[in-house]
């Protein structure tokens, strides 16, 4: 792990969606000082972040004040995962596998970056939506919670254009497949938003010691899971080696590219 020398600003969870970006602010900077490659992922949430809160504004969501709790307790979960494990202590299992890639060569920015969904999406958000409201309300936070995935599917094509700019060949690829691409990855997206909202509705009406163990056991899942993605099979794994070979700058230049 690297130094515990993390802003200890972020040891104080957020309470409001300018506190969230502050934070993320500062683990991106953080992670372009250190040459991390935390701030892949830091990076990419922090855009994402920034977009539901122009949401907010816009009038884009059907309640305002409730998708920013959501957001806050939502984004709270991975800043203090972050903070944990450069303080030496233990986050969720999900986000260590995530965090242990950071320190390894080999793993391209996607994985890096489907290493923070899996934990964040596959996990957190169904935590934090069963926590932004009773259970008896939950089915009426269906509608914004759904309108997350409009806000993701139009960064969809920004990243891959930022990844092209990462590894050459994939430019040739969005050219030429850029559509096929994009519908696989919202799809993906979709899916993984679905589970959420599946295990919110797990866990809204369980009390707090059955919602614990609910969460080391989904938790579990997702860490053998996060294996798939590290480690895709022979094949998958040679093409991730060459796309690594292929990747262009620094790790501070990735995250600068991401941003």
């Amino acid at each position: 792990m690297s130094e515990p020398s993390f802003p200890a600003s972020i040891a104080t969870p957020a309470t409001t969606i300018d506190d969230v970006i502050n934070q993320l602010d500062a683990i991106v900077e953080w992670s372009k000082q250190n040459n991390s490659r935390m701030g892949y992922f830091a990076a990419l949430y922090r855009k994402v972040t920034i977009q539901v809160k122009k949401g907010i504004a816009d009038g884009f969501f059907d309640d305002g004040p409730r998708m920013e709790r959501l957001d806050v307790i939502f984004a709270n979960r991975y800043i203090h995962a972050c903070y944990q494990y450069q303080t030496q202590q233990t986050p969720t299992q999900s986000w260590v596998r995530a965090f242990d890639e950071t320190e390894r060569w080999w793993p391209i920015v996607l994985q890096h970056l489907l290493m923070g969904m899996n934990a964040h999406i596959n996990l957190d958000l169904g935590i934090a939506a069963a926590e932004t409201v009773p259970p008896e309300e939950l089915p009426n936070l269906k509608g914004d919670f759904e309108k997350i995935n409009k806000v993701l599917a139009g960064l969809v094509g920004d990243v891959l254009k930022e990844l092209a700019e990462i590894w050459w060949l994939l430019g040739l690829l969005n050219k030429y497949l850029g559509s096929v691409e994009n519908a696989i990855i919202n799809f993906s997206m979709g899916k993984a938003r679905d589970a959420a909202w599946s295990f919110a509705e797990t866990l809204s009406p369980l009390s707090e010691q059955q919602r614990k163990q609910e969460i080391v056991d989904k938790d579990e899942m997702l860490a053998l899971f996060s294996n798939v993605i590290s480690h895709p099979g022979v094949t998958g794994s040679l093409i991730t080696k060459v796309i690594r070979l292929g990747e262009r700058g620094t790790t501070r230049q990735r995250i600068e590219i991401l941003e």
